[in-house]
């Protein structure tokens, strides 16, 4: 708004003021003998043009009446002449008395000088003394006139300023410059609860003495507030001034409070004007808003239930609640299984007890604040609050819990929370028993509500009574908790109970992953792209669960996979050792890329090295036979993209294979010998599988048994795997039902189904390009459009990279001619082959070599690179991750 505009709305002054409307000085007959420059201005006429001729030469002689404004200046060739009862406008009659807001003045059609007619609102102010007494020239009335539009726009601003006054709901106030309250409209009095006269002239601070300023950075008190917009002229916006509403003591409320200085015409400040919006509401629904953000954040930091429930009780604490205990089933805190019964009878333990310091609150469960030594004392939280230290982390997985779920005698040691027991009728025994919430005056109890189950009660309190030293809460503390409460509570303990049975949850995978490792079990087999597993392990230790036959399917580079079956001469742990240690060999070796009977080789060296170790090398510990000697391997590398398959094995059983007709074979595979008996070299087999063949890998275990030989069993076992209709799944629970009737044997079993599968050709770019400077950059442009073609523009910078550093080295080091390939598939693989078969080695150049860089640029850009030797030569790859949304 400009300065003229400003200015114009400062001005309160009506359009039919004498000292702004157009005015004229009318004698007895209505003769203009007075013509004001406002008169000149609006009509066109200067004095000397309009004095001695007659009003009704200006202005109708009639008034318009009762026609809307808009019709009348939408009609031209008013006669200024109308009869009674028209408008003066030919064909236009007035009915009607007239738009509201004009009622009490008349309007006329007024007569400009170039033609124009303007609707105009006129009033008429008689002089003193008789008409009679006065002659012609003689003043008798004066005439005061204003656009219509213009005594329109001033009447909106009087009914606004009435609007402020008796109808915001925004409470405002004017303090001369010694802040005492000089006018205040109807909001403002509803706050204070008596009428104006009641406080006038009090100061800002006599009536709210006990509030304060919450917005930093602004003076905390009123006066000071108010002194410095006198001073400064700045007005401030949006502070929050909090205190006791007169009319509502007992209850803080929260107001939005606005100041702005006020002057008058001439620059003069005679006060300061406020502006206050009750937001009371509005921020306690942040408040709320505001702890549940603050819960999210800090409630679950951590997979333990104890952890978890300290944080619920300090987040609450003092905000919500004066009080929060925080009872959890002994299941939950063992990380057992919820027994079945009713809850009830659940056993609980305290593992946090929180209170506001100076507060507390009776606890049902303990009537006894000093029960004796050994029952709180060891506690995470005592009665005031205080945090003692957390039970120890590696005492607890001390040993497995007890299976019938009842405590140990070692539960006081591993897990040092005093139980508690409600009696009938407090407000935790109801909500145990109905498993819903139960609020009783200032207590509001919230079941920990998980999988179908209750793992626990939080209980909130208020403190209704008087805190320890006997002295009542203080008077803005709310003593309820109203709906939204209630619901924000449930939102809580919601939270908390997720991250509770969470924690429980880990305690009990952690437990029994603890006990797969110690037991060496081989892992979860994750998806691959080329392939699709299954997989069944039965030990002949059933009371351990451990042997000595193992299965993996390894991920190798250009999205190939390593498929390995092995046994191990025994059972039990010593078997499963061994077993860990040539499962880890394999995985170790096959990431290096090493074909099938290479790889045996290299894993029958190290599998006879413990054999030429001196006798004393053990310490003289007592020895035991070679279990390692003896163990048998089937290697196996199929890749999706060629669909080829490289096979070799150590003393193993051929695999089965069942093409997509059905038909079952056992290749007639070279033997090698068994490990760690050397002699004889390894051989590999190479053939094509059609999409959707079958391999079935497995142990003699299988299909070797007392009552029938191995012919018999991988007869059987062909019948089982014809079945092309059942699934993966299917066949390894028919193969062992059919197999290993009882579920056990007198030997580890271990079967391995896998389902080839054949990545898409539009997945699959390659390229041949001469070894030759200039293939470099036609590297480059195939590698973008290809990404380009996949929509992997994200990744077009970082293989352009790689591209161009694999290439340049096989240009420079090694011959043609060279492969480009590129596979989509979980990662983007880039690969470059050529005829050399020198390996690249990652170093560090010093500060002053001038090339020994790329390949360190490389190894950063991807996850992870490598060598794969092949017969003419080698390939270098590389992996980069997808962006998420191309992830498959």
């Amino acid at each position: 708004m400009s300065a003229a505009n400003t200015a114009e709305s400062a001005d309160f002054r009506g359009p039919l003021d004498i000292t702004r409307a157009a005015t004229a000085v009318l004698d007895a007959e209505s003769t203009v003998i007075g013509w004001s420059p406002a008169a000149a201005e609006l009509l066109g006429y200067g004095p000397a043009e309009a004095l001695g001729r007659p009003l009704s030469a200006f202005l109708s002689v009639h008034p318009v009446g009762g026609a809307p404004p808009v019709e009348i200046e939408a009609v031209a060739g008013t006669d200024a002449s109308g009869a009674p009862g028209t408008t003066g406008v030919p064909g236009t009659t007035a009915t009607g008395i007239g738009p509201p807001s004009l009622v009490g003045n008349e309007i006329h059609v007024a007569h400009a000088r170039d033609g124009r007619e303007l609707l105009v609102a006129t009033a008429m102010c008689p002089l003193p003394g008789g008409a009679a007494d006065r002659g012609p020239g003689t003043p008798d009335r004066i005439l005061v006139a204003a656009e219509v539009g213009e005594l329109r726009h001033w009447e909106s601003r009087l009914a606004l300023l009435q609007g402020l006054a008796t109808q915001s709901p925004v409470g405002l106030a004017i303090y001369d410059t010694d802040l005492r309250l000089t006018w205040c409209n109807t909001a403002y009095e509803r706050e204070i609860g008596q009428p104006l006269a009641a406080f006038r002239g009090m100061r800002a601070d006599e009536l709210y003495g006990d509030g304060s300023f919450v917005t930093p950075g602004y003076p905390q008190t009123l006066d000071g507030v108010m002194h410095q917009v006198l001073d400064t002229g700045e007005p401030v916006l949006d502070l929050n001034f909090r205190a006791q509403q007169p009319s509502d003591p007992g209850r803080d409320h929260l107001w939005s409070c606005a100041y702005y200085r006020l002057e008058d015409a001439h620059g003069h400040v005679f006060g300061v004007c406020e502006d206050a919006f009750d937001i009371t509401d509005r921020y306690r629904v942040q408040e709320r808003l505001t702890l549940l953000v603050e819960a999210g954040r800090r409630i679950g930091t951590a997979l333990d239930v104890a952890t978890t429930a300290e944080e619920i009780a300090e987040v609450a604490v003092p905000d919500f609640a004066a009080t929060v205990r925080v009872d959890v089933t002994r299941a939950a805190v063992t990380g057992e299984t919820a027994a079945v019964g009713s809850p009830a009878d659940m056993s609980l333990l305290r593992v946090a007890d929180r209170s506001e310091p100076g507060t507390a609150t009776p606890d049902p469960a303990l009537p006894d604040p000093d029960p004796g030594p050994g029952v709180r004392g060891t506690g995470p939280l005592d009665s005031e609050g205080s945090e003692s230290g957390p039970p120890d982390a590696e005492g607890a997985e001390s040993g497995p819990p007890d299976e019938s779920g009842a405590a140990s005698p070692g539960d006081d040691d591993r897990h040092p929370y005093p139980p508690v027991a409600y009696p009938p009728g407090s407000p935790q025994h109801r909500s145990l028993s109905s498993g819903g919430l139960v609020l009783d005056e200032g207590t509001l109890v919230v079941p920990l509500r998980a999988g179908g189950g209750i793992l626990g009660l939080v209980t909130f309190d208020r403190g209704v009574g008087p805190d320890a030293s006997g002295r009542p809460p203080a008077p803005d503390r709310a003593t309820t908790f109203d709906n939204g409460e209630v619901a924000l509570a449930d939102e809580l303990a919601a939270r908390a109970a997720v991250c509770i049975d969470n924690a429980r949850r880990y305690t009990r995978e952690r437990t029994a992953s603890l006990a797969l490792q110690r037991q060496l079990l081989p892992h979860h087999l994750p998806p691959q792209s080329a392939v699709r597993t299954a997989y069944r392990y039965l030990p002949a230790d059933d009371v351990t669960g451990v042997g000595g036959d193992w299965f993996d399917v390894i991920p190798l580079s250009g999205t190939r996979v390593g498929l390995v079956v092995g046994d191990v001469v025994g059972h039990g742990l010593q078997a499963a050792a061994t077993m860990g240690r040539l499962r880890t060999s394999v995985r170790a070796f096959a990431q290096l890329d090493m074909p099938p009977d290479e790889l045996l080789t290299r894993l029958d060296d190290l599998v006879g090295q413990p054999a030429e170790e001196p006798p004393g090398a053990n310490g003289g510990a007592v020895e035991t036979y070679d279990v390692t000697t003896g163990a048998t391997c089937l290697y196996a590398v199929y890749d999706p993209v060629s669909r080829r398959c490289v096979m070799a094995r150590a003393g193993h059983l051929p695999p089965a294979i069942v093409d997509p007709d059905g038909g079952v074979s056992f290749p007639d595979l070279p033997a090698g010998p068994p490990l760690g008996l050397g002699g004889l070299p390894f051989e590999s087999m190479e053939f094509e599988l059609p999409v959707g063949s079958l391999l079935a890998l497995f142990t003699d275990g299988l299909v070797e048994a007392r009552d029938h030989d191995i012919a018999h069993g991988l007869d059987t076992l062909g019948r089982v795997l014809g079945d092309r209709s059942a699934s993966l799944e299917e066949l390894c629970d028919r193969a062992v039902s059919e197999l290993v009737p009882g579920g056990t044997s007198a030997d580890d079993t271990a079967l391995l189904l896998v389902r080839t599968r054949e990545l898409d050709a539009e997945r699959v770019a390659h390229w041949e390009l001469n070894a030759e400077a200039v293939s470099v950059g036609r590297a480059r442009e195939l590698a973008t459009g290809q990404l380009e073609a996949w929509g992997l523009e994200e990744l077009v910078f970082a293989t352009q990279l790689v591209v161009s550093e694999l290439v340049t080295n096989a240009v420079r080091y090694a011959g043609g001619p060279l492969g480009l390939r590129l596979i989509r598939d979980r990662t983007l693989v880039c690969e470059v082959a050529d005829t050399g078969h020198t390996s690249p080695h990652l170093r560090h150049s010093a500060e002053d070599d001038e090339g020994g860089r790329g390949l360190f640029i490389v190894a950063q850009l991807v996850q992870r690179w490598g060598t794969r030797y092949t017969p003419t030569g080698k390939t270098i790859w590389t992996e980069q991750a997808l962006p998420p949304a191309d992830e498959d």
